[in-house]
């Protein structure tokens, strides 16, 4: 499949074949030769690097600061929230020895992060003047994902970012998580192009340890769903546990109120499976490392020169006006293949300069989304191809947010719930909130609560599984 030449699966026909020689053909990640890890390549890292470059920078806008903390936890300190423990306990790596010598206490490689930073919040946090405390952290978590791996959704080492935020009362944490929640909507609306659906999960599928948590859920054009980023209200669970204390203004000590929250290089594949063709990839202009890619067309040596001056003049014109641009001189290619392996690698814009552009003071630009082609004048190139990167960013949304609408149906009867499960999508039905209702439904048909969403709508039907009276709206979809 490697050696073979651009993306051979079709997107609609097999979907996880094109997803694999897409993630592979791409240059954006590869297979590891330790089961169920991936190595991600420059051009998948440069992608990342943009996500994390914009989630850095609205973070800490609103005092956020960076932090880093050890890897590996000591598995009392993991273990002292004992149902968050017992909920990571299967995923868990060990490090049971250095070198040959058995370590007195196993260590546990960085699931998540609250064990070994709460641990230290004990310690530094011991007014009210501490607070609030709002640190993150960018580093990897490891948690044992052997048998269905899939590069950027599942694997056993993954790419993150997790904040952990610390507050003097109940209503400051709630509205930290609400806060993050609109600056991940943020990002992957506006700077990824895909719309999501944003509410709160269900107790069952709510975070570990959690008093509730808050959930980002987008649709991918196969008809599955994809958790784009969680943020959690931990209540006062943790605080407890490990003695986070201040003494407030009133002279009195109180248990703090925390936050978590995280979103992973999972968005890059939801960037892959959202906006790619059959020809490969097409990002976002907001979020692509190489927003316009310059190919020069020649002839022998007739122009060359000239030509090239042109293609090296153009591309640091256009990256004065801030536009990410590149060009590719590389022999031994014909501008033919250099067309397709860059339409592949779904960079935005290409500009083509042969003679007869040359001749004419013009540049042609192809756009990757609509493989529309277009002669434009010298002078005007910023101007056009800013405006068309906008128009692509744009386009690339509606098309998804079409695909998200074609995709949510809402049913008040079970068969017909269950026949829409095998289709794909979200179904917006009714449900009473009994635990016994959501279990047996993701049984039968392996689709589960995706959210419960925010606005409250008039309830009009029963719940779609047991007939009792419905208490919540859920949307259930199958997921990845």
């Amino acid at each position: 499949m490697k050696n073979e030449i651009g993306i051979t699966a079709k997107k609609d026909k097999d979907f996880q074949e094109w997803y694999i020689q897409t993630v592979l053909k791409c240059d954006l990640a590869d297979y590891s030769s330790a089961k169920g890890f991936m190595i991600l390549r420059p051009y998948g890292f440069s992608i990342w690097e943009k996500i994390k470059e914009k989630i850095d920078s609205e973070i800490k806008k609103t005092g956020h600061k960076n932090a880093y903390f050890p890897s590996l936890i000591p598995e009392s300190l993991l273990g002292k929230e004992e149902t968050h423990f017992t909920g990571f306990t299967p995923e868990v790596f060990w490090v049971t020895k250095t070198g040959e010598e058995n370590l007195s206490e196993k260590l546990a490689i960085r699931p998540t992060s609250e064990t070994i930073m709460y641990e230290a919040y004990s310690r530094w946090i011991r007014s009210w003047r501490d607070l609030p405390l709002l640190l993150n952290c960018w580093n990897s978590v490891l948690r044992a994902e052997i048998k269905s791996t899939k590069p950027f959704l599942r694997t056993s080492e993954f790419l993150w970012q997790e904040g952990h935020t610390v507050h003097a009362t109940k209503e400051e944490a709630e509205k930290e998580v609400l806060d993050i929640l609109e600056i991940y909507r943020m990002l992957i609306e506006e700077e990824l192009a895909i719309p999501v659906l944003t509410g709160m999960k269900s107790d069952r599928e709510k975070f570990v340890g959690a008093d509730f948590t808050t959930t980002l859920e987008a649709m991918m054009p196969d008809g599955k769903a994809l958790q784009m980023g969680t943020s959690h209200h931990l209540g006062q669970n943790f605080s407890k546990v490990f003695e986070i204390r201040y003494l407030g203004k009133d002279k009195e000590m109180h248990f703090a109120w925390q936050t978590s929250w995280g979103v992973s290089w999972r968005l890059i594949g939801a960037l892959i499976m959202a906006h790619g063709d059959d020809k490969g990839l097409i990002l976002p202009p907001k979020i692509a490392p190489v927003q316009i890619i310059i190919i020069p067309i020649f002839y022998g040596d007739k122009s060359k020169e000239e030509i090239l001056n042109k293609v090296k003049t153009t591309a640091k014109e256009l990256n004065e006006e801030g536009l990410r641009t590149e060009y590719d001189l590389r022999e031994g290619y014909t501008p033919g293949w250099k067309f397709n392996e860059w339409e592949m690698k779904g960079v935005p814009i290409r500009i083509e300069i042969g003679p007869k552009d040359l001749e004419k003071k013009q540049v042609t630009i192809v756009r990757r989304d609509s493989k529309e082609k277009n002669q434009v004048e010298e002078q005007k190139v910023p101007k056009i191809i800013t405006k068309t990167l906008n128009e692509i960013q744009e386009s690339l949304y509606k098309s998804a947010q079409k695909n998200l609408e074609n995709k949510i149906v809402t049913l008040t009867k079970y068969d017909e719930f269950k026949a829409a499960v095998k289709k794909g999508g979200f179904i917006k039905t009714y449900w009473c909130s009994r635990n016994e209702c959501e279990d047996i439904i993701k049984e039968e048909t392996g689709a589960d609560i995706r959210l419960i969403p925010f606005d409250e709508e008039k309830i009009s039907a029963k719940c779609i599984k047991c007939n009792k009276k419905a208490i919540k709206i859920s949307y259930f979809s199958r997921a990845y």
